[in-house]
């Protein structure tokens, strides 16, 4: 009974997906023979009883998907994604000229099904990286200069303090504070970063309370500098000598424009871990060895292998997960790197809850079949053993 219930609701997110992309279809159309008037935007938000931006985003949405990404469309209409994931690959190719978005969208559209809507995003991004280099690089460069610092009241005396900060930066804060703890918090990053320029720097007030906000994070000085932390950034070596531009690619992020990963790696003072790969296989053939408290080899092969959590659909970057025995070791599974996996603690537990079954293949595919019989396959993300 249960497994029949499961496969209805799979059977109805499918029909769900369909009845989407008959509604993208429709908005599309009707905008069109509106010419797309602005007022479009009004008469949607009436008749589905929505806020005019949210129409706004609808339309723009359906004219996207039906003019310049009717593969993705048509991965809707046979009930492989939804609205939502289909969102994944119109937001990151909104700055692609309509042929660059119909490559990517041609190089994603048989990839999609079983991919979750993070890791959509991450897929179409290298797809971008791929068909618009340079131009992918100049976004990075522009977005990291403007990084700013922002202070946001909430109700119940609750306030969050948020910054846009470079993805290789792991700083961030609880997503609530105390709303007099979160303001003094901002009042000290405000007051460091006037300091700072005060004394002569250069930076705008943007990039200065941003970069204070990471340092203290960090726990270095309140005036930003070299960072110091245990991050994968995975490089091929092509790249790294500056005969090719392929983008890094930053475990539980995505990837990285060639040139702001070749300045993380030749910077004297940074312990970042540079892991450089080979440039046909993705398999790493270096890593770094600057850092602080050097894992046994085992781990640190099995860490640098996975990038991040195995579990189909998590992200959770290798260096945060644990490592655990596929045959458990009390079942005379063996402790070396055919054996282990990486697993982020709540995933980890998942596996051990009863009806859960992990197999690892010899071609190193990890098959996840869940209480209810079914089997997936963990994704195929770059560096790892059953990367196409």
């Amino acid at each position: 009974m249960g497994e029949s219930s499961l496969d209805e609701v799979v059977r109805l997110e499918r029909e769900i997906a369909r009845l989407q992309a008959l509604q993208v279809r429709a908005l599309a159309e009707y905008s069109a023979s509106r010419d797309d008037a602005a007022d479009v935007a009004s008469e949607v938000a009436l008749a589905l009883a929505i806020s005019e931006n949210a129409a706004r985003i609808k339309i723009w949405l359906a004219r996207d998907l039906v003019t310049r990404l009717p593969e993705t469309l048509d991965a809707m209409a046979r009930g492989e994604i939804d609205l939502y994931k289909a969102s994944k690959v119109s937001e990151p190719t909104a700055v692609l000229s309509d042929g660059m978005a119909g490559e990517v969208d041609a190089a994603v559209a048989g990839r999609l099904v079983g991919r979750g809507p993070a890791s959509i995003r991450r897929m179409v991004n290298r797809a971008v990286y791929k068909v618009d280099p340079e131009g992918a690089a100049a976004r990075a460069e522009a977005r990291r200069r403007e990084r700013p610092v922002e202070l946001r009241h909430a109700d119940d005396a609750m306030a969050t303090l948020t910054a846009e900060l470079p993805a290789e930066l792991p700083a961030e804060l609880p997503a609530e504070l105390p709303a007099e703890v979160a303001s003094a918090a901002y009042a000290w990053i405000d007051r460091c970063a006037r300091a700072l320029r005060n004394a002569g720097d250069e930076r705008t007030m943007d990039q200065l309370r941003a970069d204070v906000f990471a340092s203290l994070l960090l726990g270095g000085a309140s005036g930003g500098g070299s960072v110091r932390a245990e991050i994968f950034i995975h490089i091929d070596f092509a790249t790294l000598i500056g005969l090719a531009d392929k983008p890094a690619d930053l475990a539980g992020h995505g990837p990285l424009p060639a040139s702001i990963a070749r300045a993380i790696a030749f910077d004297p003072n940074s312990t970042w871990r540079r892991i450089i790969t080979d440039s046909h296989t993705g398999a790493p053939i270096d890593v770094g060895r600057e850092r602080y408290r050097p894992p046994a080899v085992t781990a640190d092969h099995v860490k640098v292998r996975d990038r991040e959590c195995r579990f189909a659909t998590c992200h959770r970057p290798a260096h945060f997960v644990d490592l655990d025995h596929v045959v458990p070791y009390q079942r005379n599974g063996d402790t070396n790197t055919g054996n282990l996996i990486g697993l982020c603690r709540r995933h980890h537990r998942t596996k051990h809850t009863p009806g859960w079954r992990f197999e690892l293949t010899d071609t190193g595919e990890l098959h996840i079949t869940t209480p209810a019989g079914r089997t997936h396959i963990a994704s195929d993300e770059p560096g790892r053993p059953n990367t196409a």
